[in-house]
């Protein structure tokens, strides 16, 4: 009985699978996507046995039927984002063989679709506009992948949607109006590049918002009055982005609002001290803007209930301990620019900026005078004060003035600045430097540029460094030169050779006017990456592992040079060092002297010891301490110089980037290319090679990387030279383009070795499409 009881429960249990089974079409679709997302292990249980629309529900996978069609579809992998991996391990995207495209092709004939989850997965590539495709959904989450560009603005078309998560990702630039999206009540885009502009939310009298979060961007404006009329809004996060101006009181009181965090931003002035708070408030960050004043009773410590965080404004009523001093909030406002005004505004300040602009000039001419009057009278004076040659070494501190020591500034003085395992920053005297070169014995010079020499040095701790001597054969103050240096001793990086330390040495007849400088560079012993190349020995160490890891570093050089403003450096193979780990160096970037005395333009040597002055604006205040310093001539040729560097510093960034593309080709076949004529002619054979076949671009390769490569990964990094090689500097990647897909040809490398898929002879049966997307990436 007990028996004929079981098989009836179990025939009951089985009619659901029986008449509500998947569509054939929809079952095919999902192993589809299992081969796009490369089998992660959350779907490699699937098998052509699965009844998709039964598979038990887990965290980390969800799949609803209904009508024998898929309405929601939730995958969540273990893959790390760039902003996950920031705090771990290194980012890990999908192969080069994915295409975003082709993917979102394949999910978006999953029409009944309400809900859409793809979380840690690897996704990468620009989100397609095909996405609008998916008319009936309402919750769209691909948080946490690799996605970049902007988002696509055919998102708003998606009418029925209540969620749109985009967190974790790479997208940038502006967000586009989502005023279509009327039933939207969950917007999350923390954690990528978006702004500066702040989204326009659609129309505030008809907004069901009920979380919002843009938190981990780039906005940068005022926050909007619209958002007093968030009436449903409970959860509000902008923190750590650049918001300015003042905090709006109304947030705390809007009606249904639980939590607030605006920490992290540049928020500035006093909260009124009538502010009411909501009842439902339960959780207020502030910290880390400018606020001043006091806080208003509502969000003081006598607020029962809710937490409020404050520390680290300029706010009187609470712990000073835990408070800047009110002037520093006072500095950085005024330090803080305005949002973007309309053009309305712009017009409305145009006759007021021309008054200003006439005040500012008749001052500078009225001062100027008077310095040029009171620099002849100093000059005359020191004329009569000739002293015996001396040596004026100095160090330059943030925060302090020019200081000498009472022993004619020949005392040891130290810059603070330990990184990388390298000494401090050190201000040498001459006799530090003849003792470290011998004398400038000429058995130690290692070379000889146009500006100076370059000498072997042993420092009295028996390191090994590199004296540049360089021969000023112009005017230039000891005061500006400080400046100068303090620029150069703060570039230290892992893949530069770092500066450790300068002394200068002034004229005899003429004290305050610089004669000389000597600038103490590492040592790096290792030979250059032209060396390497040329020598069989050493080029057959290299692989193509070991090359993709030089270059890496190169890029991530450069990238740490465009951060700082330096560009135009001349990375070529001579300039990159190796050391005994095969850690490229760069040894040559774009340092520039700064402008002499009295000179219509700043120097513009050959030596790559050169960079312009980068300030782009002076104050009114700092154009009088230089007209009182040097002459007005010297300042509005400064002036003149950095408006120049404004408009040259994009250029010259992009011709890193051409460097960088001709490196890429040198390493990829195996010896220098020694004209722009011949990269082109290179750029050429494989580019045609790439769109024909791999065994046409294996056959440009170095034959020493030959059966150590992965074939996709050559692919990619060559599809990445030709692109830093375009004719046009505008279609150029930045440096951050470059470094993203140089990681994915070395993730394809890790994969193609940790298989033993190695050897260069794959069939190369990857998708035309990948070229297509790494240029639409690029571009």
């Amino acid at each position: 009985m007990k028996g004929v009881l079981f098989l009836g429960l179990f025939l009951f249990f089985q009619v659901p699978f029986s008449s509500s089974q998947l569509v054939p079409a929809e079952s095919r679709i999902l192993f589809q996507i299992q081969q796009f997302l490369e089998n992660p292990p959350v779907l490699q249980q699937w098998n052509k046995w699965t009844n998709f629309c039964f598979i038990p529900q887990s965290p980390s996978l969800v799949i609803t039927c209904s009508g024998n069609h898929i309405t929601e579809l939730t995958i969540v992998g273990n893959k790390k984002s760039p902003f996950e991996s920031l705090k771990s391990s290194s980012p890990q995207a999908l192969s080069g063989k994915f295409s975003i495209d082709s993917f979102f092709t394949v999910v978006t004939k999953l029409s009944s679709l309400k809900k859409l989850s793809l979380v840690s997965l690897g996704l990468w590539g620009s989100l397609p506009a095909k996405i609008s495709r998916l008319h009936s959904l309402e919750v769209l989450n691909i948080s946490s992948n690799f996605i970049l560009g902007e988002i696509p603005s055919s998102i708003v078309n998606l009418k029925n949607l209540k969620s749109l998560v985009l967190a974790r990702n790479l997208f940038n630039g502006s967000v586009p109006d989502l005023k279509g999206l009327k039933l939207l009540e969950e917007l999350d885009l923390s954690g990528n590049n978006l702004g500066p502009k702040f989204p326009s939310l659609g129309d505030y009298n008809n907004n069901n918002l009920v979380s919002l979060n843009l938190s981990n961007n780039f906005f940068r404006s005022e926050i909007p009055n619209g958002f007093n009329k968030f009436t449903h809004l409970q959860n509000l996060d902008l923190s750590s982005n650049k918001l300015v101006g003042p905090m709006p009181a109304f947030l705390f009181s809007l009606p249904a609002i639980q939590s607030i965090s605006i920490a992290k931003n540049q928020l500035s002035g006093a909260l009124p001290g009538s502010v009411s708070c909501s009842n439902n408030l339960k959780f207020v960050d502030f910290s880390s803007n400018l606020l001043i004043g006091k806080l208003p009773t509502c969000l003081g410590s006598s607020s029962r209930n809710r937490t409020v965080i404050n520390v680290w404004n300029c706010l009187s009523s609470t712990s000073t301990k835990s408070q800047h001093p009110h002037t520093f909030c006072e500095k950085q406002a005024i330090a803080v620019k305005p949002p973007p005004r309309t053009s309305g505004e712009k017009e409305q300040s145009t006759v007021k900026l021309g008054v200003v602009l006439g005040l500012i000039a008749g001052i500078v001419v009225v001062v100027g005078a008077f310095g040029l009057l009171i620099f002849f009278i100093v000059k005359k004076v020191m004329r009569n004060r000739v002293e015996s040659y001396r040596n004026d070494s100095f160090a330059f501190e943030k925060n302090s003035t020019l200081s000498k020591t009472t022993d004619g500034g020949k005392a040891r003085r130290t810059m603070r600045m330990v990184s990388l395992g390298l000494p401090p920053y050190h201000v040498f005297t001459l006799e530090e430097m003849e003792e470290a070169t011998n004398s400038f014995d000429p058995t130690n010079l290692v070379g000889e540029g146009s500006q100076g020499q370059l000498y072997r040095g042993w420092l009295r701790d028996g390191s090994v460094v590199l004296v540049k001597c360089l021969k000023l054969k112009q005017k230039h103050s000891p005061q500006i030169l400080q400046q100068h240096m303090e620029m150069i001793s703060k570039l230290r990086h892992r893949h530069l050779v770092s500066v450790l330390g300068h002394c200068v040495v002034t004229y005899q007849d003429h004290p305050n006017t610089a004669s000389t400088v000597f600038i103490v560079l590492e040592n790096v012993v290792n030979g250059s990456l032209k060396d390497h190349l040329n020598d069989w020995r050493k080029r057959d160490v290299l692989k193509w592992p070991q090359r993709m890891g030089i270059t890496m570093g190169i890029a991530k050089g450069i990238q740490y040079l465009h951060t700082g403003g330096v560009t135009g450096n001349d990375i070529k193979l001579e300039n990159i060092l190796l050391d005994e780990t095969l850690t490229a160096r760069i040894s040559s970037y774009n340092i520039s002297l700064p402008p002499k005395v009295g000179s219509e333009s700043p120097l513009a040597g050959p030596d790559h010891f050169t960079r312009y002055y980068s300030a782009a604006t002076f104050t009114l205040l700092s154009l009088f301490r230089a007209i009182i310093s040097e002459s007005s001539r010297a300042i509005i040729s400064e002036s003149s110089a950095n408006t120049n560097f404004i408009f040259s510093a994009k250029e010259a960034e992009k011709e890193d980037i051409y460097q960088l593309g001709i490196i890429l080709l040198e390493v990829i076949i195996g010896r220098p290319i020694n004209s722009r004529s011949e990269a082109e002619d290179l750029k050429l054979q494989v580019e045609t090679a790439l769109s024909e076949s791999p065994s046409k671009l294996r056959d440009l390769t170095d034959p020493c990387i030959r059966g150590t490569f992965a074939y996709d990964s050559l692919k990619t990094t060559v599809q990445i030279a030709i692109n830093c090689l375009d004719k046009e500097p505008s279609r150029r990647p930045s440096v951050e383009d470059v470094l993203w897909h140089m990681q994915y040809s070395i993730q394809v490398q890790e994969g193609a070795t940790n298989s033993g898929n190695l050897s260069g002879n794959q069939s190369g049966k990857l998708s035309g499409k990948i070229s297509g997307n790494l240029n639409n990436k690029f571009y």
